[in-house]
């Protein structure tokens, strides 16, 4: 039995609701799915945020969780049935897909909190740039940022020039040029091109015309952040 899918339907309220500009670039077209434009239908949860605000927040929820002593926010039963009217998260997150750096629980955040965006190496690729870019658009991130961590295997091998099978080799392509820019740099040479590799990806982002738009507008805000696998802490990168 074939399946019936709904007609797709985006509302100029929805795509509209920043500027000609920002919409003229093609990033958001009818080709998004209704299931995704459920940002129409926004969690009645939290207040707008302004990017400053919300930057703190991650912060001040990254300290809760090196003092051990989370909240765990909005993860009851009635969160899970709010955010299923739709979602409205303040921040998003370009992380490292290392499985000890898990968004939601280092920044002490819940359900429908973070729109979060996870790849080896904390790499801006064009799928990547893309769903942030509709994160902030619409469903209103307020802050975006780009997470690398303290020993990450990407760049070490990125560093080492490994050697490596399949598409792995396409994500150390993509970090080379941080190792080459931070080569000549004193101190720790993996910790150099870790926070080199976080910058680039910053500038990267900040390249997107739809999110260039929202940060002139004030409406959004681009940060790296550098996570410590021994203690916890993340700080922020400039």
């Amino acid at each position: 039995m074939s399946r019936q899918y709904p007609k797709i339907n985006v509302s100029r309220r929805s795509l509209l609701k920043f500027s000609a500009g920002a919409i003229g670039t093609g990033v958001l077209t009818a080709g998004l799915s209704s299931n995704l434009l459920a940002a129409e239908k926004k969690a009645p949860a939290e207040d707008d945020v302004t990017p400053d605000k919300a930057l703190q927040n991650l912060l001040d929820g990254n300290d809760r969780f090196v003092k051990a002593k989370r909240r765990n926010p909005n993860q009851t039963q009635s969160r899970l049935v709010e955010v299923a009217k739709g979602q409205k998260p303040f921040a998003s997150i370009l992380g490292c897909a290392d499985s000890r750096v898990p968004s939601e629980i280092v920044f002490d955040q819940g359900l429908g909190d973070l729109f979060v965006c996870r790849v080896a190496g904390n790499i801006a690729t064009t799928q990547q740039i893309g769903s942030l870019e509709f994160g902030s658009l619409v469903l209103g991130a307020k802050v975006i940022m780009v997470v690398g961590h303290e020993r990450c295997g990407a760049v070490d091998a990125a560093i080492k020039g490994a050697q490596v099978p399949g598409q792995i080799g396409s994500l150390l392509e993509a970090i080379k040029p941080s190792v080459e820019k931070s080569k000549d740099q004193s101190g720790d040479k993996l910790e150099n091109a870790c926070k080199a590799n976080i910058l680039a990806q910053v500038e990267k982002l900040k390249s997107s015309t739809v999110l260039s738009e929202l940060i002139k507008a004030e409406k959004l805000k681009i940060v790296g952040g550098y996570y410590d696998l021994d203690t916890g802490r993340i700080t922020v990168v400039s």
